[in-house]
């Protein structure tokens, strides 16, 4: 194992995970769901609370975990979350319900992100989460940023594609994909950017 995969090991360690989103964590490997890892889960807590968020709307529930994490870091705040899975949406149901979370906080919206998403208000949002679909990431981003407020949250995790985005030799349609993204947002006077490592990588963008 090297030093970095060291370092991100030991970042995934030090997290405490509440015993719901323990649980949800849970049912995402029995599923074969690729849920955030700890250490990213307490990055959106961090910046959920940071950005005192009030509206939050996430791409990609699985069954909760990243959800939940949002919460825990604006716990006033009312989740919207769109997934194409309505069995993945009954057992987030479940992980919210069980952690104390009204149905009227969390509202979640089952179908496909591309049709849903053109349905939304833009400017409404304090936080956006995109974590689904990464061959469709450029897309998810330009409507990110369209729904959220100026000086709000875009997050796009697994922006580091499982280490391919870093070698130059995988010239994969997704890998492609989130170098033009990455090459794009920090060069772009719209946004600030910045890119942790943590997990499969959590690309932070702030609508200027």
């Amino acid at each position: 194992m090297s030093e970095k995969e060291v370092n991100w090991k030991y970042a995934d360690d030090l997290v405490v995970e509440p015993e719901p989103i323990a649980a949800a964590r849970q049912h995402a490997l029995e599923l074969g769901i690729d849920a955030v890892s700890p250490a990213v889960g307490a990055q959106l807590a961090l910046l959920s609370a940071a950005a005192k968020a009030t509206s939050i709307i996430e791409i990609g529930t699985g069954t909760g975990v990243s959800g939940l994490w949002l919460l825990c870091g604006a716990p006033k705040a009312t989740l919207t979350s769109i997934d194409a899975d309505p069995d993945h949406h009954a057992v987030a149901r479940t992980a919210f319900t069980e952690a104390g979370y009204a149905t009227g906080r969390v509202r979640l919206i089952a179908g496909k992100a591309l049709d849903v998403l053109p349905r939304m208000n833009e400017e409404s949002y304090d936080l956006v989460l995109l974590d689904a679909d990464p061959e469709n990431v450029i897309e998810y981003v330009e409507h990110g940023l369209r729904l959220v407020r100026r000086g709000g949250l875009v997050l796009v995790a697994g922006a580091l594609a499982g280490g391919d985005v870093a070698n130059p030799a995988k010239r994969g349609a997704i890998a492609t994909g989130f170098r033009t993204l990455l090459d794009e947002v920090a060069s772009s006077s719209a946004v600030l950017s910045a890119l942790s490592p943590a997990g499969g990588g959590l690309l932070q963008l702030v609508r200027r």
